[in-house]
């Protein structure tokens, strides 16, 4: 009697078990399936002359100047604490010690965590999925931002209204759960609030004005310190603009900056035209004067 009942005690354990190794495993793969915005390649105008913000606080978002972009793909939402466990196995270093009140919200976006972390977060999780993650450009970013080619022009991202938009201008305050708030107009969330969001360019202040009418501008060679956007829950209005430009050293990490993943679109064409067009005018002496003008068209599928 005592073999047969240790017998059956052995198997539910083992039973037991294997229900549990299949729910982690349930849950990990699913934690794992990130929501991508396509994003279809053109041209936009980045940066910002807006009156408003004329001090010498906002002069890196000078000058507006075209840029072109192909096309990608973006995270629907910023990743979140069940998503970098799934995958790094536990909370970021810095939580340790520290009493942070969302730290078991799976649902809310992943913070302190440095720009090397998430490459080293990034690294791993392309080697467990076969994908080729990344983080977004600067460009990438304000482009999805705006919402694309389907863009309003909003202030912030999905609307003129912050409030609609964003979590931000609680000093006291925390991150709020993902996709709360209203989506912009590509269905992306809290791309102005939340967390500031790393973007993988080093920061340049004079970059911009050696990208106008470049494609798929990545930022300057080598820096000190990379690019930040978005705003957060912590920052005031100005700071969560689509426009506004941040920037911190690699190894910075704070409660109010996280991160969105993005990835290369596949089977994109980029195809530049060049045309000449040239014009004779007769003055009244009777002499012609020729005037050339070359431009090239970039069209992105």
């Amino acid at each position: 009697m005592f073999q047969a009942t240790r017998f059956m005690g052995n198997i539910k354990a083992v039973f037991t078990s294997l229900f549990l190794l299949c729910s982690l495993a349930g849950y990990s793969k699913d934690k794992l399936n990130f929501q991508m915005i396509y994003v279809k390649g053109g041209s936009f105008y980045m940066g910002s002359d807006d009156p408003h913000y004329r001090n010498e606080k906002y002069d890196n978002e000078r000058p507006v100047h075209r840029v072109f972009t192909s096309s990608y793909y973006i995270g629907k939402y910023e990743v979140t604490h069940a998503q970098w466990r799934a995958i790094m196995g536990i909370y970021p270093m810095a939580y340790n010690g520290v009493d942070y009140g969302n730290k078991n919200c799976d649902d809310c976006p992943v913070v302190k965590v440095s720009y090397d972390e998430v490459q080293e977060y990034i690294r791993r999780l392309n080697i467990k999925t076969g994908k080729h993650y990344r983080l977004p450009t600067e460009t990438e970013w304000e482009y999805a931002g705006r919402g694309g080619k389907y863009t309003q022009n909003f202030k912030y991202c999905g609307s003129n209204n912050i409030n609609e938009v964003a979590y931000y201008g609680k000093r006291n305050g925390t991150t709020h759960v993902v996709g709360q708030k209203k989506q912009n107009e590509l269905s992306i969330f809290d791309m102005s609030g939340n967390v500031m969001e790393w973007c993988s360019d080093w920061y340049g202040e004079q970059y911009y004005l050696g990208t106008i009418d470049s494609l798929d501008p990545r930022g300057p060679v080598k820096g000190s310190e990379h690019i930040v956007r978005g705003g957060s829950f912590y920052d005031e209005e100005d700071v969560c603009r689509i426009v506004n430009r941040a920037h911190y050293v690699p190894k910075t990490s704070m409660w109010n900056l996280g991160f969105r993943l993005a990835m290369d679109a596949e089977n994109t064409t980029i195809t530049t035209t060049t045309t000449t067009t040239t014009t004779t005018t007769v003055l009244g002496n009777g002499a012609t004067v020729t005037d050339s003008v070359v431009m090239d068209s970039t069209v992105i599928k």
